[in-house]
């Protein structure tokens, strides 16, 4: 599922139908369109199709279908232009109607359609997750060996860092550090700040447990063996300890990810992170902050609901990981004995 998930963001010029920048003003807050199989008159057809919106007479968002003309949904039709994985130009987009505008998700207070913007939003707020978690378990990775391999005052010093900032509240600091940097910057200025903050204040917990895992393993047998044939530090490091925590650093950059996803999208929505027109899916739901678009557009939660799946495949994964962590190391134990 994870994959499915990952797929589709990747190549979110495809399987959205518009550009998420683009505005019809003509169709502020339009609620999602039904795909119908049967039409006003009874009639059954094999393709699915929509019905546009009107606006009610005397209402300014109040909307009403169509039935005099129906729009078949097709599949693989030219549209804006993209690029593909950010590299190769296309206009091919999975699902369309010719003719007209059909917007399965609703729109915004911008006329923007609401699952492009949530497709697109993805790329920005998964980036910053796999980025953020990165430079977290690298710091964790680089921090953890050095305490734990080399051990004394630098193990001291290193671990009461690490403490102070476990102690942190490290969401309240993101929001202390964002807004006190400038608001006006560059979405992509505004993006590398953002995964910089994330990255650089999580990694005190991955650095305690790599130094677990690095005492452990300095200690074993082989390691010694290898050290008196003359083995050198990085040569130690390299090939006998640092893979020993493989398996930590993959559960943790499962757990690191939906949490470094969600800080994003806290961020955004509160208007510290990447300003618009730049989707993502924490300023998808800022027009949440409005009561009238909490009481009268219901379609406006829908990204929420969305990002559900993503958040549920990362937390199993996450279990699945752990699990099998446990289980090498009791098979690590057993072969020990035996030895």
């Amino acid at each position: 599922m994870l994959g499915v998930l990952h797929g589709i963001v990747a190549c979110a010029g495809f399987f959205a139908p518009y550009d998420p920048a683009e505005q019809d003003r003509k169709s502020p807050y339009s609620p999602p369109m039904q795909v119908h199989f049967v039409d006003s008159d009874g009639h059954f057809h094999s393709r699915p199709f929509v019905y546009t919106f009107k606006l009610r007479e005397g209402t300014f968002d109040q909307y009403e279908e169509e039935t005099a003309k129906s729009y078949p949904m097709r599949f693989f039709v030219n549209g804006a232009r993209y690029r593909l994985l950010g590299v190769l130009p296309s206009r091919l987009h999975l699902l369309g109607v010719e003719n007209e505008r059909a917007y399965l998700l609703g729109t915004d207070a911008y006329g923007r359609d609401q699952l492009s913007r949530l497709v697109f939003g993805g790329q920005v707020s998964l980036l910053a997750g796999l980025l953020g978690a990165g430079i977290t378990l690298s710091l964790g990775l680089c921090i953890g060996a050095a305490a734990g391999y080399y051990g004394g005052w630098r193990d001291d010093v290193l671990m009461r860092v690490a403490e102070l900032f476990l102690a942190l509240p490290w969401l309240y600091l993101l929001f202390a550090v964002r807004a006190f940097l400038p608001l006006a910057v560059h979405p992509l200025a505004a993006f590398f700040l953002i995964v910089t903050l994330i990255g650089a204040v999580g990694w005190a917990r991955p650095a305690r447990l790599v130094r677990a895992v690095v005492l452990s393993a300095k200690e074993r047998d082989f390691v010694r063996a290898a050290r008196g044939f003359g083995a050198t530090d990085v040569y130690l490091l390299r090939w006998h300890i640092l893979p020993e925590t493989g398996s930590v650093l993959l559960t943790q950059a499962a757990i690191l990810v939906p949490q470094y996803v969600l800080a994003e999208m806290t961020l955004s929505f509160l208007g510290l992170g990447v300003p618009e027109p730049v989707p993502s899916w924490g300023n998808l739901l800022s027009s949440l902050q409005q009561y009238s678009v909490l009481v009268s557009y219901w379609w406006m939660y829908l990204p929420a609901l969305a990002m559900v799946p993503f958040f549920l495949g990362y937390l199993g994964l996450a279990s699945a990981l752990q699990e099998r962590g446990e289980a090498y190391k009791i098979q690590r134990r057993s072969l020990g004995s035996v030895m």
